[in-house]
């Protein structure tokens, strides 16, 4: 009898309820786990899973944009499950740094790590300002935790976020760009529509701001979709 097939929730059901608590640290306002730990945490559940970082051109580890900040992208599989995530290049005090040094881009690859991580259930209680994780408490639906978390007025941890940058002409070439470079990385048409829909905000605003690039995006997006396998 085949092997049940992996889901979202099978892993999301797992990793959520692990106590990762005494494996955080505090530096400044931000609070970080140790991604050590959170990756050998995912391998002794999941010892296939897999990561990749983006790598542009000339090999350089990141997207910078037109200010000279930059930003890091990550990607982590579960079989025929992934997540992404992205994560700005920043100082202790969490403002966006301008051409980035090779130590402040390695720091950040592994806190993308584990940012990404949490998308799958790890310590997502962390970016979310909880204290512990929802096994520890009385138990109930995804949906609900997320209306108690969205009710919290005031979390003892402000959860990290990205810089907004000005979504301008510069912005989507670079946007485009750097969607369709990690677009070709992706493997099937059910990873290819996890990928789209994390980006759903930014394609939003494309849409509605720079239609030509937009409809120019799903051109090249459909030639490269016809190609992917199924699974």
């Amino acid at each position: 009898m085949p092997s049940k097939e992996l889901t979202y929730k099978d892993v999301w059901d797992n990793l959520s309820k692990i106590d990762c608590s005494d494996k955080v640290e505090k530096k400044m306002n931000l609070s970080y786990l140790s991604w050590a730990w959170a990756w050998g945490v995912l391998q002794d559940n999941y010892p296939q899973a897999t990561y990749l970082f983006y790598q542009g051109e000339n090999d350089i580890p990141y997207v910078q944009y037109p200010d000279g900040t930059a930003e890091v992208r990550c990607r982590v599989s579960i079989d025929n499950l992934t997540r992404e995530m992205t994560l700005s290049v920043m100082d202790n005090r969490n403002n966006a740094i301008q051409n980035p040094n090779s130590r402040q881009v390695n720091d950040t690859k592994m806190r993308c790590l584990v940012k990404c991580l949490a998308m799958y259930g790890l310590g997502h209680y962390i970016y979310a300002g909880e204290d512990v994780p929802s096994s520890d408490k009385e138990e109930k639906p995804i949906t609900e935790l997320k209306n108690v978390v969205e009710e919290k007025t005031k979390p003892k941890e402000k959860p990290v976020e990205e810089p907004k940058d000005d979504k301008g002409e510069e912005w989507a070439e670079l946007f485009v760009k750097s969607f369709l470079e990690l677009a070709k990385l992706q493997k099937t048409k059910e990873g290819m529509t996890s990928y789209y829909k994390s980006n759903t905000a930014d394609l939003t605003t494309l849409r509605e701001k720079f239609p030509e690039k937009k409809e120019m995006l799903d051109g090249e997006l459909k030639s490269i979709v016809s190609n992917l396998k199924e699974v």
